[in-house]
């Protein structure tokens, strides 16, 4: 009776061990394939809006962007590529060396200091065009930031100015968040004293706002990263 009882007891031993290897064996296999998909590569190319004029690294847009994205589950390396003062020519001129072979997604905010220039509205959005129709050549998804003209220029500029962002993404079928400083705008609360740069406050209300079409980004890439997959 001691003797079944004991091989009883081994057999069960035995069993137990095998589903624990074939658990364990699960488990690595998930893991491995979470760990196999490799982080898309986002650049945030733009002005000081961009770059976190007078904010620490932490507090700028790209900085909070991508701990949003990583509190939400998504694998996004997210990088800087905003530079103060940038106007879409200057924006232009760098792009060769401010967007990596590499990227897989840009968010391109660039008009502002246009705007407050009071450059010609045709010539910016010429410059926004070449840059996306850059990207499109490289096969880079574009969530284009729109901007608004200050009311001073009068009903004409704004109407230009204001309406090139919405005929560029519907003309090249780009990802559209209509106005970048939607909600912080003229917002004492949500800016520095200049009145025109959002402070860490408002650069997370932006976040917030922006996040459905930065995940309608990221779709994008997931689908792009499909057919690839499915060719090779």
């Amino acid at each position: 009776m001691f003797r079944a009882h004991t091989t009883w007891r081994a057999l069960c031993l035995v069993y137990l061990g095998v589903v624990a290897i074939v658990f364990n064996a699960g488990f690595t296999l998930s893991v491995s394939a979470a760990e196999a998909k490799s982080p898309v590569k986002l650049v945030a190319f733009g002005d000081s809006l961009t770059a976190g004029y007078q904010l620490k690294p932490d507090q700028s847009f790209p900085a909070q962007l991508a701990k949003a994205l990583a509190a939400k589950g998504y694998a996004v390396n997210v990088t800087n590529a905003g530079v103060s003062g940038d106007t879409t020519a200057a924006g232009l001129e760098r792009f060769e060396w401010a967007v990596p072979r590499d990227t897989e997604a840009v968010i391109l905010e660039l008009g502002a200091n246009d705007a407050l220039r009071g450059q010609p509205p045709a010539e910016a959005k010429a410059n926004l065009e070449r840059i996306i129709v850059r990207l499109k050549e490289r096969n880079i998804a574009v969530l284009l930031a729109g901007m608004r003209a200050p009311s001073n220029w009068g009903d004409d500029y704004l109407r230009e100015f204001n309406g090139m962002y919405r005929e560029l993404a519907d003309k090249h079928g780009l990802i559209l968040f209509p106005f970048f400083l939607e909600g912080i705008a003229l917002q004492k609360s949500m800016n520095l004293d200049d009145g025109m740069h959002p402070n860490d406050k408002g650069v997370a209300v932006i976040v917030e706002n922006i996040m459905p079409k930065v995940e309608e980004l990221l779709r994008e890439v997931e689908g792009r990263r499909a057919k690839v997959q499915s060719k090779s």
